[in-house]
């Protein structure tokens, strides 16, 4: 294993005692931050950005720079699984990425293929390689990809909705085809994920953005098997499991082989505990809380904290920074974290 300056990531992770809660934040690499919004102006695009190693590498370590966090995530997006796969997006402005074909049938799930990540995710791979050079063993990098349902719901839908429920309708219509996708989409993103792996994340996190979608019933059938494979899979780093929304999926997903649990702000922390067993947790303050004076989000944080304890647990949000939030807000709850007594 690599020597790091700062394991305590990996250590909570893994369940080991630590002399303090690490922490990181969901999307620290993005739009809060004036000196990505540099970056980004000179490549162009978001996916001219995220497709370019060197300065996908500069706004992955920005955060690291700037707020002293615990880790690096690796700048990048989960749809690059389904380009990677024949499915190419593109990313609207006000919008979001948006797929101008659609799997909708056998004849369109034989026009995709299963992704060879050192070809197709090179630009991924190479951006992982710099940053692992840059930060010289500072802090872990942590890589990760959309879990198959998430990925499934852009597959199917083409963009984003509220509901998906051209994909909710192939499974109850045709869940042959939707089985088959998502084995096609698990298939990409174990390679994937390995391959971000030898090239030197030392975490990976598998984002279930849509999960709440689902009820538990069919979060069983078409998340938690495929949600296993890649855990049974990826062994040779920590794997944290985060579903957004799927508060009922706890305990089956704590089940899974993987080492932490990532909670939303909607879940209990108490509750969350009973349920995971001796798993790690990761999260959970709403992120509009970094919208209070930075009394609140340091009172707000230490309450979240009291109740999450100070061993098997990483400091984070409930989900993603919002792009309007002052950075210093940010900065506030970091040092609230690791500074923590």
């Amino acid at each position: 294993m690599e020597k790091l300056k700062n394991d305590l990531l990996l250590r909570t992770a893994l369940g080991q005692e630590v002399e303090r809660i690490p922490v990181w934040v969901m999307r620290q690499a993005g739009r809060i931050l004036p000196e990505y919004r540099e970056v980004r102006a000179k490549a162009g695009s978001f996916i001219g950005l995220a497709t370019h190693p060197e300065m996908a590498a500069e706004v992955t370590i920005q955060p690291v720079t700037r707020f002293g966090v615990d880790a690096a995530i690796i700048f990048s997006d989960i749809l690059v699984v389904p380009e990677a796969m024949g499915l190419p997006y593109v990313m609207e402005e006000q919008k979001g990425p948006v797929f101008p074909k659609v799997i909708r049938s056998l004849a369109d799930l034989a026009q995709i293929r299963d992704a060879e990540p050192e070809e197709d995710l090179k630009y991924v791979l190479d951006a992982i390689k710099i940053v692992k050079k840059e930060l010289a063993g500072k802090v872990p990098l942590i890589g990760f990809a959309g879990a198959p349902f998430t990925i499934f719901c852009y597959m199917v839908e083409g963009k984003g909705s509220k509901t998906f429920s051209q994909a909710k309708k192939m499974m109850y219509a045709e869940p042959d085809l939707a089985h088959a996708l998502l084995q096609k989409i698990t298939n990409s993103t174990i390679s994937y994920l390995k391959a971000q792996v030898a090239a030197g994340a030392n975490l990976i996190q598998v984002f279930d953005s849509w999960a709440g979608i689902l009820s538990p019933t069919q979060y069983s059938e078409f998340s938690t098997p495929y949600l296993k494979q890649i855990c049974d899979a990826v062994t040779e780093v920590p794997v944290t499991l985060f579903a957004k929304g799927a508060f009922f999926a706890r305990k089956e997903m704590a089940s899974l082989n993987c080492a932490t649990i990532g909670l939303d702000w909607n879940m209990d922390i108490a509750e969350s505990r009973a349920l995971v067993g001796t798993k790690t947790l990761q999260g959970n303050l709403d992120p509009c809380a970094l919208y209070g004076d930075f009394k609140t989000v340091e009172a707000e944080t230490k309450k979240m904290i009291q109740q999450f304890g100070t061993q098997r647990y990483i400091a984070n949000l409930g989900h993603g920074v919002y792009p309007d939030i002052h950075p210093d807000k940010v900065a506030c709850f970091v040092d609230t974290v690791q500074n923590y007594k």
